[in-house]
């Protein structure tokens, strides 16, 4: 059973299944956390400070994206931990942001991944676009169908275009399937070193001993 005590909070459940699934293919494991999908970036925002004030919470991770200006989802998440009584630094962390906890206030120990790399604008699909293998041939095909699309048939956004060009890519795996199943397929590989500093900042977080549950 997860501990009460712990809790990720994410966007949505697409979020939600690709960091079980990542979490379930490390070696050693990490202790159980029960994993909370929002409805969106404005839901995850205003769970914040409950999330942090709950009397049993230990440790808290939040999980959203930057998509077009880091800065200020950064000061955005950034604002409702200090109204909760966390000082988050000033700017993001490439190696994700954790706080330690505070025995004297009785807040938990809080943690920040802005997907995908803490650094650059973008959002899940940036950062599982790095877990497609390097030798994959499929992909240079999946992004060739999207950008011969033309641009008046194109049902998405150009800031979106690398997201087509990925679920483009699972569409043409053996099974398609979404991405929390494609890792763990292994399909998705979590050997690279944006995912591997990911599940690093999760370690730190959560610690080592067991798995996490849906």
């Amino acid at each position: 059973m997860a501990n009460p005590e712990k809790l990720l909070l994410v966007e949505g459940e697409t979020d939600k299944h690709v960091a079980l699934n990542i979490c379930a293919n490390l070696s050693p494991p990490i202790p159980e956390f029960p994993v909370l999908a929002k409805n969106g970036v404005h839901q995850l925002l205003d769970a914040i400070y409950r999330a942090v004030t709950s009397e049993e919470r230990t440790v808290l991770g939040i999980i959203l994206d930057a998509n077009d200006h880091p800065e200020n989802r950064w000061q955005a998440v950034r604002g409702r931990l200090y109204d909760a009584g966390i000082d988050l630094p000033l700017n993001p962390l490439s190696a994700g942001a954790i706080v330690d906890s505070d025995p004297s206030t009785g807040l938990p120990r809080v943690g920040v991944w802005m997907m995908p790399d803490n650094q650059s604008p973008g959002e899940l699909e940036d950062f599982l676009q790095k877990m497609i293998p390097a030798d994959d041939a499929v992909w240079p095909l999946a992004q060739s169908y999207i950008d011969g699309i033309p641009k008046g048939h194109r049902k998405f956004k150009e800031g979106k275009r690398l997201r087509a060009q990925v679920h483009a890519w699972l569409a043409a795996r053996e099974e398609p399937r979404p991405p929390g199943l494609a890792i763990k397929s292994l399909d998705l590989s979590v050997d690279g070193p944006l995912c591997v500093r990911f599940t690093d900042w999760l370690r730190d977080l959560f610690g080592e001993t067991a798995a996490p549950s849906p």
